[in-house]
């Protein structure tokens, strides 16, 4: 049957021979250099992809702690506003109370003052109207009179005329 086909057999032999012996030398020196390069090279690539989604999971993680960092200085930012915005309020009523008080002082001096002004200005008034009665009483009596004596007649006067003082009207 080889012969049919023209196959001589010990050419076919010599060459399978020539072909294990070649795979073999192959195999020895080429192939599992070849296969152990790829195989260094298949881990530097599998190395170099966990490294990298490594490296994602840390750019994620620091993302978050800067989000997180960034959400608690807002926090504490909002925070120390709204301390400083209480303690404005605080002063703000504070002084306004106290300028209230003021004024309200301020405004209770002046009225002591002008009562302290208005009584004085009625004993100056009672006392030139006394002068004036006086004047006047010695015209119509046409004689003079001693001090004390006049004194009594116009303090009785003014006794008698002396107008009801009105009730202090206070303002609020």
């Amino acid at each position: 049957m080889f012969e049919a086909f023209g196959v001589d057999l010990p050419k076919l032999f010599f060459q399978v021979v020539n072909f294990l012996l070649l795979l073999y030398l192959l195999n020895r020196f080429l192939f599992k250099r070849v296969f152990a390069l790829l195989d260094e090279r298949q881990r530097t690539i599998s190395k170099g992809l966990e490294d990298a989604e490594v490296a994602a999971r840390d750019r994620e993680l620091a993302r978050a702690e800067r989000e997180a960092a960034v959400s608690e200085a807002r926090k504490e930012a909002n925070e120390m506003i709204a301390r400083a915005n209480k303690v404005a309020e605080d002063t703000r009523n504070e002084i306004l109370t106290d300028a209230r008080a003021e004024a309200e002082k301020v405004s209770a001096r002046a009225r002591d003052e002008i009562v302290a002004e208005k009584d004085k200005a009625m004993a100056e008034l009672r006392a030139q109207v006394a002068d004036l009665a006086l004047f006047a009483a010695g015209k119509l009596v046409r004689r003079e009179m001693d001090d004390p004596t006049q004194r009594r007649l116009v303090e009785e006067f003014l006794a008698e005329v002396q107008p009801t003082r009105p009730a202090k009207s206070s303002r609020s």
